[in-house]
């Protein structure tokens, strides 16, 4: 069934939202989960000006995923967490089709408020480009 799932996170609603389906999937299938988070190229360099060293500017990625971390550890699957520096669609993408994914979840909509009237671009990249099944979680 579906043992390596990812999850795309950004810190959104959305993003625990298709965590929670994730979990129960991998609940079902005894399966694993890598939560996959990129950090955007533009949005990088305002974290790194701002940050006080690298530990404390990871630690601040770390913290957006919490939520997700805490799910996952009081269900007890196992999971591991990739942080992937560029352009999110991409990143997602090629890491999924070079890492022997089974399922890809993603939520509909991320951070981005201009994608609000319709599916996400980063999901709507995703979904029509990695080579294995994808869910998309409202």
């Amino acid at each position: 069934m579906y043992q390596h799932i990812v999850v795309a996170a950004d810190g959104s609603d959305n993003a625990f939202r298709a965590a929670t389906e994730a979990a129960k999937i991998a609940k079902l299938s005894n399966g694993r989960i890598t939560i996959i988070y990129v950090a955007d190229f533009e949005k990088s360099k305002t974290d790194v000006l701002h940050a006080t060293s690298a530990e404390s500017l990871y630690m601040e990625r770390r913290k957006k995923l919490s939520n997700i971390e805490n799910l996952l550890r009081e269900q007890q699957i196992p999971y591991k967490i990739e942080i992937l520096r560029g352009i999110a669609g991409p990143e997602i993408i090629n890491y999924t089709n070079n890492n022997a994914v089974d399922l890809v979840v993603i939520g509909s909509r991320g951070l981005n408020s201009l994608q609000e009237m319709m599916l996400g671009s980063v999901s709507h990249k995703v979904l029509k480009r990695v080579n294995c099944p994808a869910l998309i979680v409202k």
